[in-house]
């Protein structure tokens, strides 16, 4: 069941009447972890992969797009639903991020990232140990032959 967003619809209504909205424009994603690194998955169909930019700044992911609709000023549009202009996205990524290990695929419209968790924060197997009293073990004092 879709939901009703006031706003995205007068965004949208706006955007009929008055043309090109000013500004970058929103692009869907989906995010999740999967064991230890996260995935982000964003739609960006119909753009040229040299215009796609990926970069970290301090804890700032951000990823930016351009995508150019032909107009050789000749075109009559009888649809176009499809918009045109520059597109980003920005996140502020946690603490528990290893930015160096960062990486991006672009493939079939789908821009990837996959964000890998730190060693520091991983989650890892606590070994405990078994309760109880613990023995020292001594040998017997040696006695000195000599003394006889």
């Amino acid at each position: 069941m879709a939901r009703f967003d006031p706003f995205q619809e007068m965004d949208r209504l706006s955007q009929a009447l008055f043309g090109s909205r000013q500004g970058p424009r929103m692009m869907p994603m989906d995010l999740y972890r999967e064991g230890d690194h996260y995935v982000l998955n964003a739609d960006l169909p119909g753009i040229d992969p040299n215009s796609v930019d990926v970069d970290v700044d301090g804890q700032l992911l951000s990823i930016r797009a351009q995508r150019t609709l032909k107009d050789n000023g000749e075109t009559q549009w009888l649809l176009k639903e499809r918009q045109g202009g520059s597109f980003l996205r920005q996140l502020t990524l946690g603490q528990d991020i290893d930015v160096d290990g960062i990486a991006a695929h672009y493939d079939n419209g789908v821009l990837s990232v996959t964000i890998p968790v730190s060693e520091m924060t991983k989650r890892r197997k606590i070994e405990i140990a078994a309760g109880g009293r613990q023995e020292a073990l001594e040998e017997p004092a040696k006695q000195d032959k000599s003394e006889t």
